[in-house]
């Protein structure tokens, strides 16, 4: 289902997500969630693509939605699990385990914070139809951990903590979510930087030099140390 509110269009999916809703989907739209998702970074990837693991569940049984993530879970006296927030991490550094992921998977949402580039999106994303969702800032987890209704399972979580466990989620109205890339690898981080970069030259013209100024610090920005 979606609605337009305003400039921005907000969608609703229900997961597993299927590939003609996924194709629907552009750059900059707002995503909720309802349905299972489940958690998988560094070292779940570790244990299934390099160590060889078994994975804990079957992966048609979790969906097609994996969240790079770390979640605020706490024990309750009857010995079930609660997540009160959830906090998205960087997915840039999984970039080598996600060729293999997909396929071992099926995954076709990947949800993180930050997005990955654009070549990545192309050779990783686009040939097994999977986009990309992102958080939107550093202050979203306790309002995502809202949409958590239950802790369906966690895997792993003696051996790898909190963090890093394999945690299986019932969501419903999980978001905001931000469709960072769409099905043809467009970004919406790339198209924006684009865009601010092209006006840079503008904004810098006509400036008087710095009167003090740090070593390697320069206005010009074809020589700007880094």
């Amino acid at each position: 289902m979606a609605t337009t509110q305003g400039t921005l269009k907000e969608v609703c999916l229900t997961t597993p997500v299927d590939d003609t809703a996924l194709r629907a989907l552009e750059i900059g739209n707002i995503v909720y969630l309802d349905g299972v998702i489940y958690t998988a970074r560094e070292r779940v990837y570790q244990r299934v693509i390099g160590d060889g693991e078994m994975p804990p569940e079957d992966f048609t049984s979790l969906g097609n939605v994996n969240f790079h993530c770390s979640p605020a879970a706490t024990a309750k006296q009857d010995g079930t699990l609660s997540v009160g927030a959830v906090t998205a991490t960087a997915s840039f550094r999984f970039s080598n385990w996600m060729a293999d992921w997909f396929r071992i998977s099926g995954a076709k949402v990947i949800i993180g914070k930050g997005g990955m580039s654009g070549k990545d999106y192309q050779a990783l994303f686009v040939p097994v139809g999977a986009i990309y969702l992102t958080t939107v800032g550093y202050g979203t987890g306790a309002l995502l951990g809202r949409g958590i209704k239950r802790v369906r399972s966690a895997h792993w979580l003696d051996e790898l903590g909190i963090a890093q466990a394999m945690w299986v989620f019932e969501v419903e109205r999980f978001g905001p979510l931000l469709v960072e890339s769409d099905h043809t690898g467009q970004s919406l981080f790339e198209v924006n930087n684009r865009s601010v970069n092209q006006g840079l030259a503008e904004l810098y013209k006509g400036l008087k030099p710095l009167s003090l100024s740090r070593y390697g610090e320069t206005d010009d920005r074809e020589r700007e140390l880094i």
